[in-house]
Parts: C-alpha cells; sequence; structure tokens
C-alpha cells in the first residue's frame, strides 16, 4: 500500500514539474530556470528507481528500468533536464498503471470470496438455528432451504434434491440426487428445502477449495518476462562497454557522453508500450478486455489452446433440441402450450421455453390455477385446456411409455439432457428434449486459431464423457478431459504449460482456478461478473466465441509491430552509437538524433491502433 502511494506521488511531482517548468519557460519568470525546476521534479523518481533496482539485483533480475535510470541520469549529467522529466513521467506512469492492474486483481478475488456461503441452517433438538458457517462441524444435519446455496459439502439425508452444479461442474442442466448421494458446497438448491449432513467443514468443502486455488494460481504464477526485459539483458551492458572503449581510446569523456545519449532507450521505454496500449486499445474495440499489456504479450506466444465445454465451446444453456409429439399432433401447438404455462415458473428451462416459443412467433396465453411442484413441473389451466409438463413421474406416473415416445427414450437414455414430459387434458402430446448445442462460430474458432499457429486444442470440462467426446468429434479436437472437477482442470493446466505457453477459455466459477494458472486465461464473460472474468487476463465481453481468435490476432500482430520497432530503433541506436563513440556525433546532435529515431519507432508503434486488416490484404495474407 505504501509503495502504490509512493509511486502515485512521483507521477504527480514529475507531472507537475513538467507543467510548471514549462510555465517558467514560456511566460520568462525569474523564480527558477526551467532546468532547475526539471531536475527538482525527476531526481525523486531517479531515487526511487535506483532503489527499485538494487532490489531487483539482489533477486537477480536486471530489466529495462535500469535503462531509464541510466537514461535519466545521463540526461541530467548533459544538462537535458526536459528528456529526463519526460523519462521520469513515463516511467512513473507506467507503474501506476500496473499497481491499478494488482489493485483490481486482488478486488476481483475479493469478490469471489464475497458470494460464498456465510450461514447454515443447523438442525438440533430445539429445532433448526441459524449459524454461522464456521460453526459447523462434521456430522451437523443442515436444512438447506429452496434457493440457497449448499454450505458445506456434504451427503443427502432426504430421499430426492435437485441441484443446479454449475458453478463447480459448469453442468447448466439441474442435477437429480438422491439419498446418500454426495452435495458439494457453492452449488444451489434448485427444487424443495432438503436435509444433509455435513461431511466437510467449510474451510475443507469445495467452495472454499476453489477460492484457494484461485488466490494460490495468480500468486504462483511467475512475471512474465517482457520483450523490453530481454532486450535490456543486452543493451545496457553494450552501452555501458561501447561508451567505455570510446573513452579509453580517445581520453575523452565527452564521447562516452556522446554514447549514452544515443543509446537512451526509448524505443525500449516507449515505443514497445505504445504498442501494446494500442493493442489493449485495438481488442477493447472488438469486445476483448485485455488486463494489461503484459496479458496482451503472453497471449502473442500462445501455442495451446484449453476450452472449457459448457457455456465455452457450448452455448451453456438448455436449447431445445427436439419434439417427439403423439400421432396427427403439430408441434407448434404442444410449444405454445407449455410456453404459455412456463410463464408461470421460476424453473431455468422456462425463461428458454418462453424465448424458444417467442423466436417461433407463438402467441402465448396467460396461464391459470397454476401448481408448480418443485424440482418436477407444474400443472395450469392453459384457454382452458389442462396442461401437465414436466418430470415423468410426474405427467405419467408409473404408467408405461406411448409407442411413438419409446424411440426418444432410447436415444437420449444415456446422454446428458433435460427431458419435459407435456400432457394435454390427461394424455401425452409431446415430449421435449433440451440439452447443450455447440455455438455456431465454435467450428470457425477452432480453424482460426489453428491457422493462426496454435498446435494443440484441447477441451477439459466438468461433464462426462459421453457428451464431452461427441462436441470433441465435432470439431476435431486434439485431446478431451471429462468429468474433471476444479483441481483436476488446475493439473492439466499446469501439466500443457509446462509443454508449450498455454490460453484458457471458460466462464464459470469452476473454471476460475485454470484460468488462473494458464499462462493466460480468457474468460467469456458476457453473462456477468463470474469469478471466471475475476482471475482471468482477458475477458471477452460479447457472448460468442469468435473474439478468442480475434484476440490471439491482435495480440500477435501487436507483438510484431513491437518488435519491428524495437529492432529498427535500437538498429539505428547502435549505428549512432558507434558514430558517436568514433566522434563523428557529439552529444547534442546525438539527442537530437536519439529524438528522431525515438519519434520514427512510437509512430511506426501507433499501428498497432489500426485493424491490420488492409495491410494484411496488401501485403498478401500477411498483417
Amino acid at each position: 500500500m505504501y509503495e502504490s502511494v509512493l509511486r502515485r506521488a512521483l507521477l504527480i511531482i514529475a507531472v507537475l514539474g513538467l507543467a510548471l517548468g514549462l510555465g517558467v519557460w514560456r511566460n520568462g519568470i525569474d523564480i527558477a530556470s526551467p532546468d532547475m525546476i526539471w531536475t527538482a521534479a525527476t531526481l525523486p523518481v531517479v531515487a526511487a528507481l535506483a532503489i527499485s533496482i538494487l532490489r531487483d539485483f539482489w533477486i537477480g533480475r536486471i530489466g529495462v528500468d535500469a535503462i531509464a535510470l541510466v537514461s535519466m541520469s545521463a540526461a541530467l549529467l548533459l544538462g537535458q533536464a526536459l528528456a529526463a522529466v519526460v523519462v521520469a513521467i513515463m516511467y512513473a506512469g507506467g507503474t501506476v498503471l500496473e499497481d491499478l492492474a494488482r489493485g483490481r486483481a486482488e478486488r476481483n478475488l475479493r469478490a469471489l470470496t464475497d458470494r460464498a456461503p456465510r450461514v447454515a441452517h443447523r438442525k438440533s433438538a430445539h429445532g433448526t438455528e441459524t449459524v454461522a458457517i464456521d460453526q459447523v462441524a462434521v456430522g451437523d444435519e443442515l436444512l438447506v432451504r429452496a434457493g440457497e446455496l449448499l454450505p458445506v459439502d456434504g451427503v443427502l439425508i432426504d430421499a430426492s434434491a435437485q441441484v443446479d452444479e454449475s458453478t463447480v461442474t459448469g453442468e447448466p442442466l439441474p442435477e437429480r440426487r438422491g439419498a446418500g448421494d454426495a452435495l458439494r458446497s457453492g452449488t444451489v438448491n434448485v427444487g424443495e428445502a432438503f436435509v444433509m449432513r455435513a461431511s466437510a467443514i467449510a474451510d475443507k468443502s469445495t467452495y472454499a477449495a476453489i477460492v484457494r486455488m484461485v488466490a494460490a494460481a495468480q500468486t504462483a504464477k511467475a512475471p512474465f518476462i517482457r520483450i523490453a526485459d530481454r532486450f535490456a539483458l543486452l543493451l545496457l551492458p553494450a552501452t555501458l562497454l561501447i561508451a567505455a572503449i570510446a573513452w579509453y581510446l580517445s581520453g575523452d569523456p565527452i564521447r562516452a557522453l556522446a554514447v549514452l545519449v544515443v543509446a537512451t532507450p526509448c524505443p525500449l521505454i516507449l515505443a514497445a508500450p505504445v504498442a501494446f496500449i494500442g493493442g489493449v486499445s485495438r481488442a477493447a474495440r472488438a469486445g476483448i478486455l485485455m488486463k494489461g499489456s503484459a496479458a496482451l504479450e503472453a497471449l502473442a506466444q500462445i501455442r495451446t489452446a484449453i476450452f472449457d465445454k459448457t457455456g465455452t465451446l457450448t452455448l451453456g444453456g438448455a436449447e431445445l433440441i427436439e419434439i417427439d409429439v403423439a400421432p396427427g399432433q403439430g408441434t407448434n401447438e404442444p410449444l405454445r402450450l407449455l410456453a404459455s404455462l412456463e410463464q408461470a415458473s421460476h424453473h431455468v428451462l422456462a425463461d428458454s421455453i418462453v424465448r424458444i416459443a417467442r423466436h417461433g412467433n407463438l402467441l402465448l396465453s396467460q396461464p391459470c390455477d397454476v401448481r408448480e411442484h418443485r424440482g418436477e413441473g407444474l400443472e395450469g389451466q392453459v384457454d382452458g385446456i389442462s396442461v401437465v409438463a414436466g418430470s415423468r413421474p410426474l405427467v405419467l406416473g408409473s404408467g408405461p411409455l406411448p409407442n411413438w415416445a419409446e424411440s426418444g427414450e432410447s436415444r437420449y437414455r444415456d446422454t446428458q439432457v433435460l427431458r419435459v414430459f407435456l400432457a394435454i387434458d390427461g394424455r401425452l402430446a409431446a415430449v421435449f428434449t433440451f440439452g447443450d448445442a455447440i455455438r455456431e462460430d465454435a467450428p470457425g474458432t477452432v480453424e482460426a486459431l489453428r491457422s493462426a499457429g496454435v498446435t494443440r486444442i484441447v477441451m477439459l470440462t466438468g461433464d462426462d464423457g459421453a457428451a464431452a467426446e461427441k462436441v470433441s468429434a465435432s470439431l476435431d479436437l486434439d485431446a478431451v478431459f471429462a468429468d474433471a472437477t476444479p483441481a483436476d482442470k488446475v493439473g492439466t493446466v499446469e501439466a500443457e504449460k509446462a509443454a508449450a505457453p498455454t490460453m484458457m477459455v471458460g466462464d464459470g466459477i469452476n473454471d476460475a482456478p485454470a484460468l488462473a494458472a494458464a499462462t493466460v486465461g480468457i474468460a467469456m464473460g458476457a453473462r456477468g461478473g463470474t469469478a471466471s472474468s475475476e482471475a482471468a487476463d482477458v475477458v471477452v465481453l460479447t457472448d460468442r466465441l469468435e473474439p478468442v481468435a480475434e484476440a490471439l490476432r491482435i495480440a500477435r500482430r501487436t507483438r510484431g509491430i513491437a518488435l519491428q520497432s524495437i529492432v529498427v530503433g535500437l538498429g539505428l541506436s547502435g549505428a549512432a552509437m558507434i558514430a558517436a563513440a568514433m566522434g563523428h556525433i557529439t552529444p547534442v546532435a546525438g539527442a537530437l538524433l536519439q529524438e528522431g529515431i525515438d519519434v520514427a519507432v512510437i509512430v511506426n508503434a501507433l499501428r498497432a491502433l489500426g485493424d491490420g486488416r488492409l495491410e494484411h490484404d496488401r501485403n498478401g495474407r500477411r498483417s
């Protein structure tokens, strides 16, 4: 906290010093010379940077910051105070931006913990009491009311329960559990109230483990080695060596100063950040939020892509797959009656059913006398017609299926779908099958990633193997890992990351630890501020998969522009350094020449703000 405040103060001092010095110079005020003001504003940044470099040196790291120190110090020694304060502003501004990004990550982790269950309803000899979750012990019997989060892991005592496990497994359809089945914290009771027995305390339960894994993965992720740092390892010793040789051979310290001036590393300090900031801005216009330029730079080097299934490669909701109807019956009227009745329901499928019917321009009626059997279905009157919709036991009881419905039952027996039976005036009229559909843009996205150089594409899901294999086969993926817990996902991501830079694309709380563990985590964040968005480095703000491939294209183009700016800028600076060492360039001329080089590479870096598609076409499919 103290360092963050200090860095902001240094930026304010440098900006105010630049403005005050310009004001004195423009108006001819005789309180102090502009150079004195700019020097005074630069020195605090130089001092703070020197301390930081010593600290980094102690842990064995030397980066572009060391060149910034040499640059500012050389500028002050040469009387170039204006250049020094400008470099100081750029350096201090970059550290403040890093602090803002780090603070956001911490706030997002707090948001994840805020969703965690806080209380539990514990049964005792005196009835049911509400207690803090940390007071729950293994073996306690807990009442979970309709709509509540399960407070801890446990075992179902009642005969049945219906829970929404999407936060843990990613599966969008509710799961029915029977007596003795395991239940996980963080999931939601979408049926009637039930009683469970705690099998773990809160700190050892599933949701708490997810929070811990996100925090641990974010902490353990190695800092990305920036392009500028790589070049700095070469530029800094080369600059000092050439300056020392020039001084030694000529006996003239002015030559050494001239070398330092033309070596001022603005291509590193300014050009690369300008390019990456431009790339981040370009991505934002495409509906892609990059959490800093380091995320974009890391994304440019990705070779392996891992996708979650539900909500990422698939739509993540209950889509209507098929309607089986009784002989002589059309599909529109049963769908209209079902959607009319579902208007009175709070079930997770209700909105989807109503949306499908309205998309088909069906005129819905207002239901009456509706009675909902939570977790089973509902019944009521629609236009004077008795309608019952829901599970097979609710609609048919123990009666057999009609022959026309048998084929559908066989087709979907081992498939992850939800079947809604509809009876009209006491007779089964239709069976609706709902499931998760592959996104329309998923095949194109996979193809675009392969074209961009991604060599391995993997699907990682908490769903069952049959559903996962079906999606994988449709998209021609390289590998699929099913029935994965959040911990399994982290392990798989770590294994893939050890072989090649890896991005993880997901959308749910269960994906958050894996997103944090990947080289780059990409969250499908259009459906709200989920834990995936909080843990990820990149957030896709639209409910489409195509921006994932677009993000990679922007990242690689931006990195190419940054590299071009750095290589050309440092090449020109290198030639100027040699000329200065030979006495052909004076310090003043060197400063002017370096400024020209800086302007050229910065203008080139600004190309990252553009789309790049026109130059891509002009250069024969090259951007």
